[in-house]
């Protein structure tokens, strides 16, 4: 119980920071896909780099979770392609959503209840996903 407390808080305050950095604005997100503004590439860029900084802690600390397991984080599988096109797909979403994964969750919290149709959407893509799985080219 606990634990599951201090991941709501976490969450509410990841929440609070992505509305006040106005992250989860989709102005400041429809500014970014037209190069209009440096607000989202400089937030990108620090969580970018806070979690360059956070893995190498991990891994040359050999940290250990909350339950006590050593963190193994997996080397990434070389390629061009798949993450090319992941990448478009997703930017794609992200550009006709007006948000991200994040950002749904702190939307609708702020009380844009309209969406929920995007929260929806993400489950349901990524449902359909796990259905196709195995008959898509990795």
């Amino acid at each position: 119980m606990r634990r599951t407390v201090g991941y709501i808080v976490i969450g509410i305050f990841f929440g609070i920071v992505m509305y006040k950095s106005e992250a989860a604005s989709w102005f400041r997100i429809y500014e970014m896909f037209r190069f209009d503004s440096f607000h989202m590439y400089g937030i990108i860029g620090s969580a970018l780099l806070l979690g360059v900084i956070g893995v190498q802690i991990i891994k040359r600390k050999n940290l250990r979770s909350f339950f006590g397991d050593p963190i193994k984080i997996a080397s990434k599988e070389k390629g061009f392609k798949k993450y090319f096109l992941g990448g478009i797909i997703f930017g794609l979403g992200w550009a006709l959503a007006g948000a991200c994964p994040g950002p749904i969750y702190t939307l609708i919290g702020a009380g844009y209840v309209s969406v929920i149709v995007v929260l929806l959407g993400a489950v349901g893509g990524a449902f359909l996903y796990g259905l196709l799985r195995k008959k898509l080219p990795h």
